[in-house]
């Protein structure tokens, strides 16, 4: 397929830019094997959609406070935003300013805090800072919001842009299936009886780059560091065995859960993963996903394509726009399940 097979046409107006009031309060589209027709539901409904004998697995990342605002010893204006923290002084990162930085400049932060450009990684630079970088964001860092939020971020997002069950520091994106759920969903899913698992997928800014070739097959995709249990592995074998089945909550758990399942079974494991996932995939342990809406020609619209069938989620997103969903990081979520 081409990357042009996955282009959209979304009305700006439905690119939700806040927060409902309520995490539970959006909307949520259900398509279910075997007719897979399109229903109208509330995310409030989820509770109904789910088994006493099904395993949900949710990514217990959590979203560092990874843009930083700064200046050159010119005066010229910085802006940074930390892709992966090497150790308590190092980190790679995106760098942004009318002229780029060049190896041993100083880039001047707020609160009197700076940081020495130690070289290139590709695209990205390498970055040492004077202070130890997790207390340094804590103090200057400000949420992430990804670019098609238009807007600067605010108090609401410390903790809007971030899921309750957030563990393991490390995205500088959130995953956002994840932020539908509150405490009292959580507790719903344990009365119901239904099992939870966790994995770790450290959402990186590479999640909102664009596919910038035509040929799929020559995309190369962003790396993702991603963990999967011992604990997770064995939550998946018994619900295979009570006949259940493993609703990933989120991409980036179907990312993390498939990148563990490439000899065909999932097994325990951590690293890089840079698994693109398009039609044609076999899914070796996903057997039904939560996921929001997701941008034009992007690698995660591939993937719900890979998982849902092509046809079906382009007629599902033409169908959402026409109803008014909220699409994207604080939009509304939809439902996908395979059996």
């Amino acid at each position: 397929m081409k990357k042009s097979d996955f282009f959209y046409l979304l009305p700006d107006n439905l690119i939700a830019q806040h927060p409902l009031p309520e995490r539970q309060a959006s909307r949520l589209l259900c398509m279910q094997a075997p007719d897979w027709q399109i229903q109208d539901r509330m995310f409030t409904d989820f509770i109904e959609l789910i088994d006493a004998k099904d395993l949900l697995v949710f990514n217990d990342t959590r979203v560092i406070p990874a843009r930083l605002f700064g200046k050159k010893a010119t005066g010229g204006k910085v802006e940074i935003l930390i892709e992966r923290i090497q150790d308590a002084h190092h980190a790679i990162a995106h760098v942004r300013a009318s002229k780029s930085p060049k190896p041993g400049a100083r880039i001047e932060l707020d609160q009197a805090q700076s940081c020495r450009v130690s070289g290139r990684a590709g695209d990205l630079f390498e970055l040492e800072f004077d202070s130890a970088l997790p207390e340094l964001l804590d103090r200057i860092g400000h949420v992430p919001l990804p670019p098609y939020i238009a807007r600067s971020d605010e108090s609401e997002d410390l903790s809007r842009y971030q899921t309750v069950f957030a563990k393991e520091p490390g995205a500088v994106a959130a995953p956002t299936a994840g932020l539908h759920f509150d405490l009292e969903t959580l507790a719903k899913i344990a009365d119901k009886g239904a099992a939870t698992a966790f994995v770790t997928l450290h959402v990186g800014s590479g999640t909102f780059q664009p596919v910038r070739v035509e040929n799929l097959a020559e995309h190369v995709m962003h790396h993702e560091f991603f963990s999967v249990s011992s604990e997770t592995v064995a939550a998946v074998q018994e619900v295979r065995e009570r006949g259940g089945r493993v609703i990933a909550i989120g991409t980036t758990a179907v990312r993390a859960l498939e990148s563990a399942s490439r000899s065909g079974q999932l097994q325990t494991g951590c690293g890089d993963t840079n698994l693109f996932i398009t039609p044609g995939y076999r899914f070796n342990t996903v057997d039904a996903m939560l996921t929001n809406f997701h941008l034009p020609e992007s690698t995660l619209l591939m993937l719900v394509s890979a998982f849902a069938g092509y046809e079906r989620i382009m007629t599902a997103y033409r169908h959402a726009i026409e109803q008014s969903y909220r699409f994207f990081s604080y939009g509304d979520a939809m439902f996908l399940a395979r059996r």
